[in-house]
């Protein structure tokens, strides 16, 4: 899709509404990059075993186009490294490390992002252990997941990436109407803010 139109998508600190809400599982994550279990990996922690139940993967990488599709208007959105910084950021500084959904559908329990990083240097970073092979500037996540369901969905790999649920602020006039993936955030969102 690389004649369509990029919306780079930011984070306005203007915006109060503006920031990642929760990190879904899903089958298909749409910055196409699997996470890894650690479980099925032999990684050199004594810390982590298949008993930990814990996973990661990228929630965001910078300069990636993700196609999107808006009633009969296609088009990529991307983020700069720097949008990526600041939605980790305020992902933690908000307290959401609780705030996850399956398949963007449905809030679950259980599921915590435990660990989260920006990849400083390809070559030095700490995702390379898990074979992740993240660029600069892209956001990492370790999550524990103490669900029983949703970790042995994981094992049959119902769920294979991580996808992020947020808001963010973009140059270009795309609010023709609201989109199903967008009534859903908003809903996410309305649970969530209710919750604190």
């Amino acid at each position: 899709m690389e004649n369509l139109d990029t919306v780079e998508l930011f984070i306005d600190e203007e915006n109060r509404e503006d920031g990642i809400y929760a990190i879904s599982l899903v089958e298909f994550p749409a910055i196409e990059e699997n996470f890894v279990a650690l479980s099925q990996h032999k990684v050199e922690f004594k810390t982590l075993d298949e008993d930990k139940r814990i996973v990661v993967g990228l929630a965001l990488v910078p300069d990636k186009k993700i196609y999107r599709r808006k009633k009969d208007y296609e088009y990529n959105i991307t983020f700069s490294k720097d949008t990526v910084r600041k939605a980790s950021e305020l992902y933690l500084k908000s307290l959401r490390n609780n705030n996850t959904t399956l398949e963007h559908q449905t809030l679950t329990s259980g599921v915590s992002v435990i660990e989260s990083w920006i990849v400083e240097d390809e070559r030095m970073d700490k995702s390379n252990i898990y074979g992740l092979n993240a660029k600069q500037g892209s956001w990492v996540v370790t999550m524990k997941v103490d669900n029983d369901a949703v970790w042995k969905d994981i094992k049959d790999k119902k769920y294979l990436g991580l996808s992020i649920e947020g808001i963010f602020s973009d140059k270009v006039d795309l609010s023709v109407e609201q989109s199903e993936e967008e009534i859903l955030i908003n809903k996410i969102k309305e649970i969530i803010l209710n919750d604190n």
